[in-house]
């Protein structure tokens, strides 16, 4: 049995991790239309950070950013495409020499995807058991094992549509692919809703939900701790939901985007699917809630929820229409940067929200820290275990956001966005939410301006981390 410094047993960490899902989709941060009580509940319980904000806009860099602790440009790695090292010190490793067992169920990401056979060994990133499927249903891979052992049948219902990147690289390899697809094309992940073709519990979250409640049953209640990410692929697009989910939503009571774009809502056909992918959406987000229940349902039934800190978070937002926009990109506004982040510590029960500006990079300190574990030295987010511990907590001024050829700042009341070539913008949040006027150049404006490109260098000087030297020269 491993314990920590104070004798007690180390906890268990589970980490349940959704790609794409803004911080507004979930019941507990306000939304009136969408439907999360499992997730809602365990907001109650926990501590809710209501501004969270993750360090880079799409999949690879956020996700490696948050495992890692550490900003994307330290990593070199601000866009997707890019491998991580294997080498690469990340918090399964950090966790092991604790005694903790490792688990990853679902989404990675640490790969281009689109580019090799998933038949083929992964990389485990110190992951002791790691069943990865980065699509749902597109390549042969753990989600197809899963249901070809499960319901074979059912093996042709699994694919979301072929991705365009590996369509390409089918016709440059000259390769042939065994999986049955909606379409011999690449797919458009923004139509709107479809209803899944399959049995709704052979779904990419149903594998996820029921992979990480086996693994969870399987835990001792007196063995070593454990650390179990289940990474759902949902809410991402394309949005291909069973039945009984999408009938949650009436499309027509879900509204349209608080910051439309001029043209977005101008015939029927657009509006229609505006509606349609906001239903598909919400309701995948549903979907995920019933697992994330079975989930919380198996941490109880098997003795393993009093020693068990659960933190529920994504990796980035969407635009889902507003400014009639899709998917994730440039500038990282609020729907695309802030994210859901709930930290329950059943030893901490604190049932509050808290405020103050979080990062992503700031949660493998945290858990750490939770852990009594020492964090190592070259990680750059900051713990804010104290405030799940529900004490006083001051949180960060602002929060950063990189991708290749731009960086941007976050502050409670600002977001300012510098590009490579100089440009400048700036927006006010308070006056203009949807950060649809850029303030740069008012010159009632320039102090502030100024004060966020203090703030931009100096995180810049912060992130330093140099190598340790042997001697003095």
């Amino acid at each position: 049995m491993t314990t920590s410094s104070s004798g007690d047993q180390r906890p268990n960490i589970l980490l349940i991790y959704t790609d794409q899902q803004r911080w507004s989709a979930l019941g507990a941060n306000g939304n009136p239309h969408i439907r999360t009580p499992n997730l809602d509940r365990l907001a109650a319980r926990g501590t809710n950070f209501d501004h969270c904000f993750v360090q880079n806009p799409v999949c690879m860099p956020s996700r490696i950013s948050l495992f890692s602790g550490r900003y994307p440009s330290s990593l070199g790695i601000t866009h997707m495409g890019v491998p991580v090292p294997e080498t690469l010190p990340i918090l399964p490793k950090m966790l092991k020499p604790y005694g903790y067992r490792t688990a990853n169920f679902g989404k990675l990401h640490f790969l281009p995807h689109a580019n090799r056979d998933h038949r083929e060994a992964h990389p485990d990133y110190g992951f002791d058991c790691l069943e990865v499927s980065d699509e749902p249903g597109v390549y042969e891979d753990a989600y197809r094992a899963w249901v070809r052992a499960k319901a074979p049948d059912q093996l042709d219902c699994l694919s979301v549509g072929l991705p365009p990147a590996r369509h390409t690289w089918l016709k440059m390899m000259g390769a042939s692919d065994t999986v049955n697809h909606p379409s011999a094309e690449g797919r458009d992940d923004f139509k709107g809703a479809v209803v899944f073709p399959g049995r709704e519990d052979i779904t990419h979250s149903a594998f996820v939900g029921a992979r990480t409640v086996d693994y969870i049953s399987r835990q001792h209640v007196d063995g070593d701790p454990f650390f179990c990410v289940a990474s759902f692929f949902a809410p991402h697009a394309p949005w291909f939901i069973p039945q009984r989910f999408l009938d949650e939503y009436d499309p027509q009571e879900l509204g349209f985007p608080d910051c439309p774009a001029e043209d977005d809502m101008s015939t029927e056909q657009s509006r229609n699917r505006l509606l349609s992918a906001r239903q598909g959406y919400y309701a995948a987000v549903t979907e995920v809630d019933l697992y994330v229940g079975q989930i919380l349902e198996a941490l109880e039934a098997n003795g393993l929820a009093e020693r068990t800190i659960i933190v529920f978070t994504s990796d980035h937002g969407e635009w889902l229409g507003e400014y009639g926009r899709w998917g994730k990109s440039c500038p990282g506004s609020d729907v695309i940067s802030r994210v859901p982040m709930i930290v329950y510590d059943p030893r901490h029960p604190t049932g509050q929200a808290c405020t103050r500006i979080v990062e992503s990079v700031d949660l493998v300190p945290t858990l750490l820290d939770l852990a009594a574990i020492q964090p190592m030295s070259r990680l750059h987010g900051s713990s804010f275990a104290a405030a799940v511990r529900g004490q006083p907590f001051e949180g960060k001024e602002a929060a950063l956001m990189e991708f290749n050829g731009w960086k941007n700042i976050r502050t409670e009341s600002h977001r300012y966005l510098l590009y490579e070539d100089g440009r400048e913008q700036l927006w006010d949040l308070e006056e203009d939410p949807c950060e649809s006027r850029d303030v740069a150049a008012d010159p009632a404006r320039q102090e502030v301006l100024a004060k966020h490109r203090l703030l931009m260098l100096r995180r810049m000087l912060e992130m330093e981390r140099p190598l340790p030297r042997s001697w003095q020269y």
